[in-house]
């Protein structure tokens, strides 16, 4: 089905709503960070904390939409001080005059616009990495997509992706379904309005309605479209993905928060998770219920065992993410323990107290070895502590290995 100018419904949806909704003449007040594709999470993942950034790197920004990761990984890499040359693929011409004009507003340069099929990535070149966020999930044959940007990553290169996934979406699919056959054959602003006329008189019990982590319908007419008006929308299970990865020659590298795929925390006692890991990332999945997106990062599936950093390494560098380090120092040293908030749940972790003090050190430029000498640690006793404190904060996407600020 399509609009009367021979698009399909998706291509008229992003015409008539370009998402993210972004006003370009925002990049004057705040830069937009986010997973997957900070550079430093690139790092972390996909080149196990050690990339050389004196050599440039080429980056596929595959269905970039607005440009929330375009403009991330330019405006990061260019205040780094560090080279690239990015292109950016997107069938929305709508959408691309945004990222354009965002990119304009910043003074950004390195960055090639196309208007085109992620389909044809290879067409482009080789990447070192590719993002791809919100898309894949969205194509008519999604296998297709993971194959297409398989085909355009460098054999050392890396992929980072977030696609839907189907549990904590409750509500969204049946209203997804009952729009399509009540609004066929309308322009999108006619949906649009019949949609959220329709969307008022729902009941208070209906299964979206009660689900707490959905909030884009929310946040304006391109949120809402996205959200309940997709025609294109396929959500994956955690082993639906990684079946996905393999059939194009990918391995799941890490997913970003990897401690909500252990269901250990949500079993009695004495009960084990099953031995193989999809299993237990499909149990934990099931178990939780609230896991509405699937972030992580992928590379051929020679190199996905090896390519995350790990935290033996003492010449690694530590970054904290989204936390203050003296604030965590002073939790950790009072409590050993540290809150989080993961939406509307939250989260207690253990971590110990002896851990405040090199905590405290963690600055984006320190190395762990500088850091263990600095607290009078040798590498048994520093790797004793620094090892439980790291699984508990890389497990939740805190802490991050990069040499990008060297």
């Amino acid at each position: 089905m399509g609009d009367a100018r021979g698009m399909s419904d998706v291509e008229a949806q992003y015409e008539a709503y370009p998402y993210p909704e972004r006003d370009p003449k925002d990049e004057a007040k705040r830069l937009i960070t986010g997973s997957p594709s900070h550079p430093l999470e690139v790092d972390h993942f996909v080149f196990g904390g050690k990339r050389d950034w004196s050599k440039s790197i080429r980056i596929l920004v595959a269905g970039g939409g607005t440009g929330d990761a375009l403009i991330q990984l330019a405006q990061v890499l260019t205040s780094a001080k560090r080279a690239y040359e990015i292109t950016y693929l997107d069938l929305s011409i709508a959408s691309r005059e945004i990222a354009e004009a965002r990119a304009e507003a910043r003074g950004l340069h390195g960055i090639t616009f196309v208007t085109g099929s992620l389909l044809d990535a290879a067409d482009h070149g080789a990447f070192d990495y590719i993002d791809c966020c919100g898309v894949l999930h969205h194509l008519p044959e999604p296998q297709a997509g993971f194959d297409a940007l398989a085909a355009a990553l460098a054999p050392e290169g890396g992929l980072g992706f977030m696609v839907y996934a189907p549990y904590g979406r409750t509500g969204v699919y049946p209203l997804q379904e009952a729009f399509a056959t009540l609004l066929a054959g309308l322009s999108p602003e006619e949906r649009l309005a019949k949609a959220k006329q329709i969307y008022k008189a729902l009941p208070a019990s209906h299964p979206f309605r009660l689900n707490p982590h959905l909030v884009d319908h929310e946040q304006g007419d391109a949120g809402f479209y996205d959200l309940l008006l997709h025609s294109q929308d396929r959500p994956f299970g955690a082993r639906d993905l990684v079946e996905t990865l393999d059939r194009a020659g990918l391995g799941l590298v890490s997913f970003t928060q990897s401690a909500l795929y252990d269901p250990a925390p949500l079993l009695p006692g004495g009960d084990e998770a099953p031995a193989d890991p999809v299993d237990a990332m499909e149990v934990a999945e099931k178990l939780r219920g609230t896991i509405k997106l699937h972030v992580g990062y992928a590379t051929h599936a020679g190199r996905a065992k090896s390519a995350m950093a790990g935290n033996a390494d003492q010449t690694l560098v530590p970054h904290l993410k989204g936390v203050d380090p003296q604030a965590l120092a002073r939790a950790v040293a009072a409590k050993g323990q540290l809150r989080l908030s993961l939406g509307p749940d939250k989260q207690v972790i253990d971590i110990p107290k002896q851990a405040a003090p090199l905590l405290v050190q963690v600055n984006g430029r320190t190395p762990l070895g500088a850091i263990a000498a600095k607290a009078g640690l040798d590498p048994i006793g520093f790797n004793a502590v620094w090892g439980k404190t790291a699984k508990q904060l890389t497990g939740y996407g805190l802490l991050l290995y990069s040499n990008l600020l060297l």
